[in-house]
């Protein structure tokens, strides 16, 4: 596993300066693919709600704040004081959104292998106050829109979830192919079901690091179909991994020496229902992350139109 930050490595394959990693596979023709996968004109969200804890504090709260006019004599504008009728609502957000809790997008400055990022550059590019330098989600401004393909590995082995602890390996991927009657090819992003949104729909979300992914063994696989995104219903991989000295190979391969952005924690239930209902299963998909500056993700809500 140790040999992939060289034998997956996409240092230097789009030029000394590229920040898009394997998103580079996403061209317009793929896109154009991805405008002939819809068929039937169907959206489903692939996110989860945001909800917001109890014990969040209110200076961070994502609630709308309700206000009426009193206190609009201190409004800027002279027909806020004068319309007593006016009223309005908003919010002021602080989300943490790496985690294993809410959808988002991981940018290949997210994680460092030996102090060095995507592409070769220092980790040193990243500062508490600004930010990233470097390969931060703003690389994406434009968009991840492509063909999606969902693997539905707890469909394949008939079983309502996997376990924590169970890995996916290259033979669960190419046996969902063959079962779905669909083949990952350039470009895709590929979305990983292990029926963990509908464990978190009927128990609710499981405490601890232990669950059910991706195995680092399907690497190889991914860069050979050169997939430009992976999501999953978890935060990607298994855990425990079976790698002593790698506490994350997935995410450490994917964005440190591959480039290959992720798309952690979706929910993935109603796309897996609408794909068997329709029996389809590959999808056009939109995600758009936020363009926060210098930060390495964003929470998204990826949209699947079939």
């Amino acid at each position: 596993m140790l040999g992939y930050f060289d034998t997956l490595s996409n240092w230097g394959r789009w030029g000394e300066d590229d920040e898009l990693g394997t998103l580079n596979h996403i061209t317009d023709d793929v896109r154009l693919a991805a405008a002939r996968a819809v068929r039937h004109g169907r959206s489903v969200s692939c996110a989860w709600e945001v909800a917001v804890p109890e014990d969040m504090e209110r200076s961070t709260t994502t609630c709308p704040c309700a206000a009426d006019m009193p206190g609009a004599e201190d409004m800027p504008l002279p027909g806020f004081r004068n319309d007593r009728r006016w009223g309005f609502s908003h919010e002021r957000l602080g989300i943490t959104f790496h985690g294993n809790t809410l959808t988002h997008v991981d940018s290949p400055c997210h994680i460092f292998w030996d102090g060095t990022m995507y592409n070769g550059r220092s980790h040193s590019l990243v500062d508490a106050a600004t930010g990233s330098a470097w390969a931060a989600v703003t690389a994406a401004a434009n968009g991840i829109i492509t063909r999606g393909v969902l693997l539905d590995i707890a469909r394949v082995r008939d079983v309502p979830w996997l376990e924590p602890g169970q890995g996916v390996f290259p033979e669960d991927l190419e046996e969902a192919e063959r079962r779905q009657g669909v083949r990952v090819r350039s470009g895709d992003a590929v979305l990983l079901r292990t029926g963990y949104g509908r464990f978190r729909h009927e128990a609710g979300a499981a405490s601890g690091v232990t669950q059910a992914g991706w195995h680092a063994s399907c690497l190889p696989w991914l860069h050979e179909r050169q997939v430009a995104l992976i999501g999953a219903d978890t935060p990607q991989e298994v855990q425990p991994s079976g790698y002593e000295d790698v506490l994350m190979p997935v995410h450490a391969v994917s964005l440190v020496a591959m480039g290959l952005w992720l798309l952690d924690n979706c929910d993935l239930e109603v796309c897996a229902r609408t794909a068997a209902e329709l029996g389809q299963w590959d999808f056009h998909l939109a995600v758009a992350p936020v363009r926060f500056a210098g930060t390495s993700g964003s929470p998204v809500n990826p949209i699947a139109t079939f």
